[in-house]
């Protein structure tokens, strides 16, 4: 089933045309790289409104707001409200994106997740221990919890900043460790830093999650239900006297991630057409409800909720948490305070070593088996700007501390902040500096990628265009009246021109819910093969998607010069409609519901398809088979 190796002098032009993947990872971190100068602007606000106009600073957040329903009534100070109402979304935010970690992400494989939880757990003992060493002793020791969370948002935003020679995978992985980070402060946050425990309303909450779970499992999918479920589950929190963000970090963890089944996309575009023949409001809304089923929940609410808290919520926390009136009195005592240098070594020192050493030590252990999924100066860098540890540090630390104590652990927390983006901009520069082959490995690692194609390629079976030797193997499950796929193709041509070591290999993903001819074209393209001319028949089909009826395929076979009658009494008997069907069985195994969808070595590739992007994917690619080679 082996195409030919063709010449590739043929292949010629350039498409500027250039089609971007939106998956909810990109978007999760496209968001928090990018709300990083909206939540760094809100804390420059915040030091410049607290030392402009000090008195209307603390007089404004100290401000009384007070709700009330009933017989029952809630009333705190604005401050109170950001930090424990507003920032329940941030950790259902946080809860989310744990979840699709363990169900799609780098998670979904538990003998991974053992290193980045471990390297989280390990980045936030460290700075902890080296905070207690620095207060031992002092009755400053009680604020250790100011000393051991990332802030995300400005962790991988100044990342971006201050480490673009970095991979992008150092981005997931420093993800995937900030959601352990979080979920671990959280729960220091409820059990150390909560007030007196009333037992009442934590039995109520526990019913109200309890009454969570069970609707859940009765498969009801209102979203008011869940709402209000957790509004009471908050406020029985609120009147314990535990800290109610807990509440949206287990909200957030209880809904599913999954990518879209082609099933419910069929019959999303079932729905479609009906309601395109007849309009009517009815069937309107069953076409939202169907395009809503296609997607899972998680998805969903990432995308109406992320945006909200990275550019609203936290951004709002930071104006109302990181004033602080600097002088040189604050200055010189947090030169000497306890407080101050142990915040700032903690971070500066206890995270690169925490996370760093962490992975190291567990990579040992286990003799190799496991490993970070970039290399180890990428993971320094990594455990440097995870030294920045706003937002729950200061959390924290308006907990455990007040007065001049709060003031000295803000400084030291925004020292941190500054010193880790520093730091980590130093080791991005000195690795730069290393020779090339050592700078490849010091930045990728060895370490085996997740495998996302679940039917290896099989150079007796496959269609392969180029060497069968190749070190990189490009997968693309196509259709052949997609227009996408058409537009792809010259992409690919142009590719595999400008690298003579790429393996390309066509499998088969007819659309059928949208693409009607699609089916019968795959079936001609397998008649082709038949006579040895796959490729021919390949690239004509996608040349000419608008005519593909019966007569159009018979048309081409007679220009390729194939046997007609044979290629007819093909079609006719649909013989290549099991090799269609074990490709299509294959990209659901693989979790392919659209096309065009390419894999490298592999592994999925997310992102835009034009020739910039897909030719840097390739090198990575390369670079890592030459690592590992």
């Amino acid at each position: 089933m082996t195409g030919s190796q063709e010449p590739r002098s043929s292949f010629s032009g350039r498409t500027t045309w250039g089609r971007t993947f939106r998956t909810p990872l990109r978007d999760f971190l496209r968001t928090e790289t990018g709300s990083a100068a909206v939540l760094l602007a809100a804390a420059l606000a915040a030091l410049a409104w607290a030392n402009i106009a000090p008195s209307s600073y603390e007089a404004f957040w100290r401000t009384p707001l007070g709700v009330s329903a009933g017989n029952t009534a809630l009333s705190q100070d604005l401050r109170g409200w950001v930090n424990s109402g507003l920032m329940t979304f941030y950790f259902f935010v946080v809860g989310l994106e744990a979840r699709r970690e363990f169900d799609m992400g780098e998670l979904r494989e538990r003998r991974r997740a053992a290193l980045p939880v471990l390297a989280g757990v390990g980045g936030m003992v460290v700075p902890v221990g080296i905070y207690l060493a620095v207060n031992a002793g002092l009755p400053s020791a009680y604020g250790w919890g100011a000393a051991m969370s990332t802030d995300t948002a400005f962790a991988l935003g100044m990342l971006a900043l201050v480490g673009s020679r970095f991979p992008d995978r150092l981005r997931v992985f420093i993800l995937t460790v900030t959601v352990v980070d979080d979920i671990v402060a959280l729960a220091v946050i409820v059990t150390v830093y909560s007030g007196d425990v009333v037992p009442v309303p934590i039995l109520v909450a526990l019913g109200a999650f309890a009454l969570v779970l069970l609707v859940r499992a009765l498969g009801v999918h209102r979203g008011p239900v869940y709402v209000l479920l957790g509004v009471v589950a908050w406020v029985a929190l609120f009147e314990s006297g535990v800290d109610p963000l807990v509440v949206g970090l287990a909200m957030g963890l209880l809904t599913y991630a999954y990518p879209a089944a082609r099933t419910d996309l069929e019959r999303a575009s079932g729905l479609f057409r009906l309601f395109r023949e007849q309009p009517t409001p009815e069937l309107e809304r069953s076409v939202r409800a169907g395009l809503a089923a296609a997607i899972s929940p998680n998805e969903r609410l990432q995308r109406l909720y992320h945006p909200w808290t990275s550019y609203v919520v936290v951004p709002l926390f930071a104006l109302c948490n990181a004033g602080i009136e600097i002088d040189g009195a604050l200055l010189g005592r947090a030169l000497t305070s306890p407080i101050t240098l142990g915040v700032l070594f903690a971070y500066l020192l206890g995270k690169p070593a925490g996370i760093a050493g962490t992975a190291w030590l567990v990579t040992r252990l286990s003799g190799g088996r496991l490993r970070p999924p970039v290399g180890w100066a990428a993971v320094l860098g990594g455990g440097a700007i995870a030294g920045i540890g706003f937002t729950v540090s200061l959390l924290v630390a308006t907990i455990a501390f007040h007065g001049t104590r709060l003031e000295e652990a803000k400084i030291g927390v925004l020292g941190a902040a500054v010193c880790a983006s520093a730091l980590t901009w130093v080791l991005s520069r000195a690795t730069a500096l290393f020779p090339p082959p050592l700078r490849i490995r010091a930045l990728l690692g060895t370490a085996e990628s997740i495998v996302d194609l679940s039917a290896p390629v099989d150079s007796r079976r496959d269609h392969v265009r180029g060497p069968c030797e190749a070190p990189v193997t490009m997968v693309e499950y196509g259709d052949f009246e997609c227009p996408y796929c058409g537009q792809a193709e010259p992409v690919v041509r142009d590719l595999l021109a400008g690298f003579g070591d790429v393996r390309y290999v066509w499998r088969h993903l007819p659309l059928n819910d949208v693409h009607p001819r699609a089916q019968l074209a795959a079936e001609a393209a397998e008649a082709a093969a038949a006579q040895d001319a796959f490729w021919p028949m390949h690239d004509l089909l996608l040349e000419r998607q608008n005519d593909l009826r019966p007569p159009d395929l018979l048309r081409y076979a007679e220009e390729l010069g194939l046997d007609a009658e044979r290629f007819h009494r093909d079609l006719l008997e649909h013989t290549g409609a099991a090799r269609v069907a074990e490709d299509v069985e294959s990209a659901d195994l693989s979790g392919v519901s659209g096309t065009p969808t390419f894999f490298l070595n592999g592994r999925r590739h997310h992102g835009a398809y034009d020739i910039e992007t897909l030719s840097s994917a390739v090198r990575l690619a390369r670079a890592m088979a030459t690592i590992r080679s």
